[in-house]
């Protein structure tokens, strides 16, 4: 009887056994609630939007956390504000607004300006609050001035197709301020915030976007 041919091990076998309990490459993950994606990816820092006129002290301060660059060249930014707010209705009318880049030392006094309204007191958010109220150049809605306030962008309303599906505001920004050194935040959701941690300069390695840098 002729011996037994040894035969080679199927290789295909053999990566099947050797990846069948093997994880699944998703099994690293959990599912998230799509509900709570904007924890996920909310952009930009935490502002202040000004709106109203100093001149006729009409003017109002509100906070918000939603918003995004839409273009480079002729500035546009996005902002998500709803009726919801005085702020609308007074962006609505005037199609114009501060929007001021505040520093981590004053994010519990921002936090708690988004925590009022206008209608909540007879005393106005600045007073309340101790914020300064700085005349503006192309808007009539004010700056917000201290030493906490890392920027000021003057903006006028562009597009407003948006607004009534999504509550979404073009804005052009016309003057930009930039104020004192310090530290963004940004709002994780749930009333968590995170401050900028360190700054990695990769400048060097944006050779496709020349015509942006200084």
């Amino acid at each position: 009887m002729p011996p037994k041919r040894k035969t080679e091990p199927d290789t295909h076998d053999q990566a099947r056994k050797s990846t069948k309990h093997d994880p699944e490459p998703r099994d690293a993950l959990h599912r998230y609630p799509t509900s709570h994606v904007y924890r996920l990816i909310e952009p930009g820092p935490v502002l202040l939007v000004t709106t109203g006129s100093l001149e006729k002290q009409t003017h109002n301060v509100m906070t918000i956390g939603f918003h995004m660059m839409m273009q480079h060249d002729t500035p546009l930014i996005g902002i998500t504000l709803g009726p919801w707010d005085a702020s609308f209705h007074a962006l609505r009318r005037q199609r114009e607004c501060v929007l001021a880049v505040p520093s981590i030392e004053i994010a519990e006094k921002v936090v708690d300006i988004g925590n009022c309204s206008s209608s909540d007191s007879v005393t106005s958010k600045w007073e309340r609050f101790g914020l300064e109220a700085v005349p503006a150049e192309k808007v009539q809605a004010p700056l917000v001035g201290g030493p906490h306030i890392i920027a000021n962008i003057e903006c006028v309303v562009e597009d407003t197709a948006l607004v009534n599906k999504y509550s979404m505001w073009v804005l052009r920004a016309v003057r930009a301020w930039k104020g004192s050194a310090g530290t963004m935040f940004h709002h994780r959701g749930q009333g968590v915030m995170v401050a900028d941690g360190e700054v990695v300069d990769l400048k060097d390695r944006m050779v496709k976007w020349k015509e942006f840098l200084d």
